[in-house]
C-alpha cells in the first residue's frame, strides 16, 4: 500500500503525541523528570479551565525555590488525580497566589531528597548534652543536617520519647554519623542509647523558600484531596486569604511500601513543623475530613498577629509592627491592655508610618516574656506607627492590637483526624467557628487550645466558638483548654471571650482536669465524657 504524504504527516503527529504522554505517565521508580509548570502554564494560557494532568510520577527541579507557581490565576480547575511531584530540593513545593476560584485535586507532594534526616542515638554523654548519632541508609547525609526540629523517639512504639531538644549545634564525623551538641541537657533527660532520631535537613542548590504549599492573597481557593508527605517547614500556610477549603488533605509519614526510595528504616516524620497554618484570613478556613499526623508542630493554628502598643494620647496610639503592619483605615480593631483586660472594640480611622523603634523602647521589649526575636526586634517591631482611633483610649506600654476581621473569623475543623505530634492540636484565636467531630490522639500537648499567645504576638480573643462532638484520645495536657496569659505573665481576666460551647466531647486517659476554662462570660459546658482519666503531673 502506498504511503502518501499527508498520512505520513499524521503518523508522525500521532508518534511525537505519545511520546509526550509517555513522558508525562512517567515510572514506577523515583520518577521521570518532567515540566509539569510548562504542561500547566500552557494549558491556562490555552484557556483551558478544567487542566488534567496525565498520572505518573513525575520529579520536578524548582525555579526561583518554587516547583510549582499559580499565580493570578482565576475559575480554574486542576485536576491532578494519580499525579505524584517528587520535589528535588528542599524548597517549597507550590504557591498559589492572588487566586480567585481555583480548585487544586489530587497530588501527591513528597521529597527526594528528604527535608530531614533519621538515625539513632549510639551513645550519650554522662550529662546527656551530647548525643553521637549513626545515620540510616536511604536518608540524607550528615553534611545536610541542620540545628532545626530535632525529636527522639522510641524503637518499641516509634512515638516520642520526650519534649523537643533544641541543638547549640551539630558537627559531622562522617557521612553516616553526626554529633549533636544540645542546650540545656540533663542527666536526668528521658533519651537513651538506642532511640531514634529525627532532625531537619537541607538540600537547595537555588536558594531555600519555607514551608511545603503556601496560599497568599487568595479568595475562595479549594485544594482537596491533596497528599503531603514530607516539608521543610510547615505543610500548607496561608496568609491574608478569604474562604479557602481544605477537603481530605492528608499529611502523614510515608509507608515503605509506597516509598519511591529504599531505606534501612521506615520513616518517623511527616513535616517538620506545623501542618495547617492560617493567618490573616478575612473568612477563616475550612478544615474538612483532613489528617495530620507525625509533624514536628501543631496540626492546625489559625490567628492574626498583634502589634506592640507603646503609648496612647487621646486617640492616637504609638504602635509598633510585628513585620508588616496589616491593620487598614475602617477595620474594627482588638485592644488587650498589658494586664489581659480586653477593652471594647475600636475602629481604625488612619494609620501613617511613625519612624523605627526608641532606645527606651527597645530596652523595655528585653525585659518582657517573649519570644527571643521578638523580644530583641529582630526582623520585627523595629517600625513605628501612628494609629488614630475612633475614639480615645487609655492603654499604657505593653498592649496590644489586631485587625479584629484579619484573624481567621468563621473558620471550621470538622471530622479531621490528628495526632502523634510535638505539640498542640487544634491551636485557635479566631472567633465565630466551629470545632467539631474530630479525633486526637496522642498530642504532645493540648488537644484542643483556644488561646492568643502574647509569646508569639499570635491574636486574637476568641468568641463564639462551638467545640463538639470530639474524641480525644490520650494527649500529653489538658485536653480542652480555653486560656490567656497576659503580658505580665498572669492569667487574663474574665470577659477576654464570650459564648464557648463545649459539649458531647469525648477524652479518653486524659490529664485532669480534662477541661480547663478561663477568663470567659457566657461559657457553657455539658455533655462530656470522662474515660480512665490520669492525674497532673
Amino acid at each position: 500500500m502506498r504511503v502518501t504524504r499527508a498520512v505520513r504527516r499524521v503518523i508522525l503527529l500521532l508518534s511525537v503525541s505519545l511520546s509526550t504522554v509517555a513522558q508525562a505517565a512517567g515510572d514506577s521508580g523515583n520518577g521521570t523528570p518532567f515540566d509539569l509548570q510548562g504542561f500547566i502554564d500552557q494549558q491556562i494560557q490555552a484557556g483551558s479551565q478544567r487542566i488534567v494532568v496525565p498520572p505518573g510520577r513525575y520529579r520536578v527541579t524548582p525555579k526561583n525555590q518554587q516547583h510549582l507557581v499559580l499565580r493570578n490565576v482565576k475559575d480554574v480547575q486542576i485536576i491532578a488525580d494519580g499525579v505524584e511531584m517528587i520535589c528535588t530540593e528542599t524548597t517549597r513545593a507550590m504557591t498559589i497566589s492572588r487566586c480567585t476560584n481555583v480548585t487544586v485535586r489530587g497530588l501527591v507532594i513528597d521529597y527526594d531528597p528528604l527535608p530531614f534526616t533519621q538515625g539513632k542515638i549510639v551513645s550519650l554523654s554522662p550529662d546527656k548534652v551530647i548525643h553521637e548519632i549513626e545515620l540510616f541508609e536511604g536518608y540524607p547525609p550528615a553534611e545536610s543536617a541542620r540545628n532545626f526540629k530535632y525529636e527522639i523517639f522510641r524503637r518499641d512504639t516509634r512515638t516520642l520519647r520526650c519534649d523537643d531538644h533544641y541543638p547549640e549545634k551539630v558537627d559531622v564525623i562522617d557521612p553516616r554519623h553526626i554529633r549533636v551538641t544540645n542546650v540545656g541537657g540533663s542527666a536526668n533527660d528521658p533519651e537513651q542509647v538506642g532511640d531514634l532520631i529525627v532532625i531537619g535537613a537541607e538540600y537547595t542548590s537555588h536558594g531555600n523558600a519555607g514551608h511545603a504549599i503556601v496560599c497568599d492573597g487568595n479568595v475562595n481557593v479549594r485544594l482537596k484531596n491533596i497528599d503531603l508527605f514530607a516539608s521543610n517547614c510547615f505543610g500548607f500556610l496561608e496568609n491574608n486569604c478569604d474562604g479557602s477549603v481544605y477537603y481530605r488533605c492528608r499529611i502523614d509519614r510515608r509507608p515503605a511500601a509506597s516509598d519511591p526510595v529504599k531505606r534501612a528504616d521506615p520513616r518517623l516524620r511527616s513535616l517538620d513543623a506545623d501542618a495547617y497554618h492560617s493567618k490573616h484570613a478575612v473568612k477563616g478556613p475550612s478544615y474538612m475530613e483532613c489528617t495530620a499526623r507525625f509533624m514536628g508542630d501543631d496540626c492546625i493554628n489559625i490567628r492574626g498577629d498583634y502589634h506592640m502598643i507603646m503609648s496612647s494620647q487621646g486617640k492616637e496610639l504609638r504602635v509598633l509592627a510585628k513585620g508588616s503592619m496589616n491593620i487598614q483605615a475602617g477595620d474594627p480593631v482588638e485592644l488587650v491592655l498589658y494586664d489581659g483586660r480586653r477593652l471594647p472594640d475600636a475602629k481604625l480611622a488612619a494609620i501613617q508610618p511613625a519612624g523605627s523603634i526608641r532606645e527606651e523602647e527597645r530596652i523595655w521589649l528585653l525585659k518582657q516574656r517573649m519570644n527571643e526575636s521578638l523580644r530583641t526586634a529582630k526582623g520585627a517591631l523595629n517600625r513605628a506607627y501612628t494609629v488614630t482611633l475612633d475614639r480615645a483610649v487609655e492603654i499604657p506600654m505593653g498592649g496590644v492590637i489586631c485587625a479584629a476581621n484579619r484573624i481567621g473569623n468563621g473558620f471550621v475543623v470538622k471530622d479531621c483526624d490528628f495526632g502523634f505530634n510535638r505539640s498542640r492540636g487544634i491551636l485557635i484565636k479566631a472567633s465565630n467557628g466551629e470545632v467539631s467531630g474530630n479525633r486526637m490522639e496522642g498530642c504532645w500537648m493540648s488537644a484542643i487550645l483556644v488561646a492568643p499567645e502574647y509569646w508569639w504576638l499570635e491574636a486574637g480573643s476568641s468568641s463564639n466558638l462551638k467545640i463538639t462532638g470530639n474524641t480525644i484520645v490520650n494527649c500529653g495536657r489538658t485536653a480542652i483548654s480555653v486560656e490567656a496569659t497576659a503580658g505580665n505573665g498572669q492569667l487574663a481576666p474574665a470577659g477576654a471571650r464570650t459564648d464557648v460551647v463545649i459539649t458531647g466531647n469525648t477524652i479518653i486517659g486524659g490529664i485532669l482536669p480534662n477541661i480547663h476554662v478561663v477568663g470567659t462570660d457566657g461559657l457553657r459546658i455539658e455533655n462530656n465524657t470522662f474515660q480512665s482519666p490520669k492525674p497532673a503531673p
